[in-house]
């Protein structure tokens, strides 16, 4: 039998890879290594790769894993499931890897500007009734802005049909640069087996919709500093799911 809620979050308290700032504790007690990831955790000047909504963090730790030259911060408010990554992660002795358990709705409090180079973003939640939740919408976009390179990259790996076109005309409107962009990633003939880290490293929610038959969608592009950002006007159809063995929330059938 796996470890209780509570006895993980007693771990993680203990744990020198994890970083625990929910939106009340944050209030509290600010965070104070804004700006200074690299020399006051990781101890180098490497980029900084942020995996947003994280989850058990298996794929945060994978990342670390396959690139050693690169920084990696899982963020996710579920500190139980963000347990499994970080034991990992101290089990195997990654250095390169750590965790950030807050709400991403003020994930810019605790980055500076230009300190982040990428981020991931990896079966989020599509949130199709609420634009403002997206972590691919331009109000999302807007807050890494604050803290993410000019022209810093970003990935978006997901089974939602809605997330990926949302998104899709999302970069489109603004006029993002786009580097790849496919709506079945594990059969796409321009991605080798055995040299694609995207095909190679899966999180637990990407082997589950495998396991079902769904296709995996994939997008990378870069975010500019500057220059408006506008929200894409037109109604896409719903998913027929919102997630496993959970049907859609709302009865409509479609949404902006």
């Amino acid at each position: 039998m796996g470890k209780g809620k509570l006895a993980k979050f007693a771990d993680m308290e203990t744990y020198a890879n994890v970083f625990q700032y929910p939106y009340s504790t944050y209030e509290e007690h600010p965070f104070t290594m804004q700006g200074k990831w690299r020399q006051e955790y990781f101890k180098n000047n490497n980029p900084i790769v942020l995996e947003l909504g994280c989850g058990k963090g298996e794929y945060a730790v994978e990342l670390a894993r396959s690139c050693p030259g690169k920084n990696f911060i899982g963020v996710d408010i579920k500190g139980a499931r963000m347990w499994t990554g970080a034991t990992q992660a101290l089990r195997d002795g990654l250095t390169n890897v750590a965790f950030l358990r807050t709400n991403i709705e003020i994930i810019d409090r605790f980055f500076a500007a230009d300190e982040v180079q990428e981020i991931w973003l990896t079966f989020s939640d599509p949130q199709m009734k609420n634009p403002r939740k997206r972590l691919t919408s331009t109000y999302f976009m807007e807050r890494y802005r604050r803290f993410l390179a000019d022209g810093g990259t970003i990935h978006l790996k997901t089974d939602s049909n809605f997330l990926f076109t949302y998104t899709t005309l999302m970069v489109e409107k603004n006029g993002l640069p786009v580097d790849f962009r496919t709506e079945d990633l594990h059969h796409d003939p321009r991605l080798s087996p055995d040299s694609s880290p995207l095909l190679n490293i899966r999180t637990y929610y990407e082997q589950m919709w495998m396991d079902r038959g769904l296709n995996i969608r994939y997008m990378r592009w870069h975010l500019p500093a500057d220059g408006e950002l506008c929200e894409p006007d037109v109604e896409i159809e719903l998913d027929e799911y919102r997630s496993y063995h959970r049907t859609k929330r709302s009865t409509k059938e479609k949404n902006k």
